[in-house]
């Protein structure tokens, strides 16, 4: 507190402070607790350079919600295939850049941006976002993005049929969630969507 004190008292307000360090502990937290993960940084929750070169540094992938970010990280030196373009939402024109600075995976939730993607981004991986609860957390995000989990397979599926390569599912259950059986209940509805692929063929 004393360092970030005599810091502050520095500047004027609004700034903002990070401690790197802390950053850095959190990241070999993470992985030492998902050694089988790839761990994604979304980019959009703090673009600065420092940040985003000591997640590079470290070997983190990066989750981007724009072009802008795209462009951010690559000039960084981040290699395209440790890139996902996350968000559900893009404009054709951004996915067939992304795609040709050579992002190979994206994320939907619904047919129209599937159709777009097969003819922007032919051949990518796709992961298709499913809508789940945010009970318990104290920004809940949920219910902005993602399609019904009864409708993903058959969304995946027609990926497949659509030239592209179906990769998996995601889901946010809400920022700083504090109950535990909301990732539960998420990650059993992916489990169930996984089974069903399966039993289809994929």
């Amino acid at each position: 507190f004393g360092r970030i004190k005599a810091c502050a008292d520095q500047h004027e307000t609004p700034f903002l402070v990070v401690d790197l360090k802390t950053i850095d502990r959190a990241y070999d937290d993470l992985v030492d607790g998902f050694p089988f993960a790839k761990v994604y940084y979304a980019v959009k929750a703090n673009p600065a350079n420092e940040v985003l070169s000591l997640l590079r540094d470290k070997g983190s992938n990066f989750d981007i919600a724009s072009i802008y970010e795209l462009e951010k990280v690559l000039a960084l030196g981040v290699k395209p295939e440790q890139i996902s373009f996350g968000n559900t939402i893009k404009k054709q024109s951004d996915i067939a850049a992304a795609f040709a600075l050579g992002v190979r995976l994206f994320s939907f939730d619904c047919a129209e941006e599937l159709e777009k993607l097969a003819i922007a981004a032919p051949g990518a991986k796709v992961v298709c976002r499913i809508f789940v609860g945010n009970d318990g957390a104290r920004w809940p995000l949920g219910a902005k993005f993602g399609c019904a989990a009864d409708a993903t397979c058959d969304l995946l599926i027609s990926a497949q049929s659509l030239g592209l390569a179906a990769h998996g599912v995601a889901f946010h259950v809400g920022s700083q969630q504090t109950d535990l059986a909301s990732w539960d209940l998420a990650n059993g509805q992916a489990a169930m969507i996984f089974t069903e692929l399966r039993e289809r063929g994929i």
